[in-house]
């Protein structure tokens, strides 16, 4: 499974660089890429080898082998930059990526099927959980006081069921 770390927004200099738009909170990441996967609108993706990264100001360039100018370089505008999900930045214990959470089963603390996580979305104090629970989607707020237990190899998220949580 790929993970989208970047964005391609354009050519940069004369040499082929790429100025991408990070999407990841580890900036410093950038440096250590020896490849990317691309991935383009109609979801076609290509391997890269990275020849080069450096930054301008917070922003990475990027220098890919085959794309030595600014004509080929722009080509992949658009294109998301990808890594392996085993090449992913580990996290502190009880930090998650979202691709991790997403898809998730969601049970009460008695075991209890309630639904799975199907998106999540950030808010000014902590990010939320959306539980599709049949027809309905359900927001829980990822905090310590509702998730009581994540396990990614199973894939499973217990919560405590405060009242009025589910309605």
């Amino acid at each position: 499974m790929l993970i989208t770390i970047g964005k391609v927004q354009k050519p940069h200099g004369v040499k082929g660089e790429v100025k991408v738009e990070p999407l990841t909170d580890h900036l410093d990441r950038f440096r250590k890429l020896r490849r990317v996967f691309l991935t383009a609108s109609d979801e076609k993706t290509q391997e890269c080898a990275v020849k080069a990264v450096r930054y301008l100001d917070s922003i990475p360039l990027l220098q890919l082998a085959g794309y030595d100018s600014p004509e080929r370089a722009r080509e992949l505008n658009g294109r998301l930059v990808q890594i392996p999900e085993e090449e992913a930045v580990p996290l502190p214990e009880g930090q998650y990526y979202w691709f991790e959470l997403i898809g998730m089963e969601v049970l009460s603390e008695a075991g209890e099927k309630l639904g799975r996580i199907v998106d999540i979305f950030q808010t000014g104090s902590n990010d939320v959980y959306v539980m599709q629970s049949g027809k309905r989607e359900i927001y829980l707020p990822a905090t310590k006081e509702i998730v009581k237990q994540v396990d990614r190899q199973a894939k499973r998220m217990v919560i405590h069921v405060m009242e009025g949580l589910l309605d």
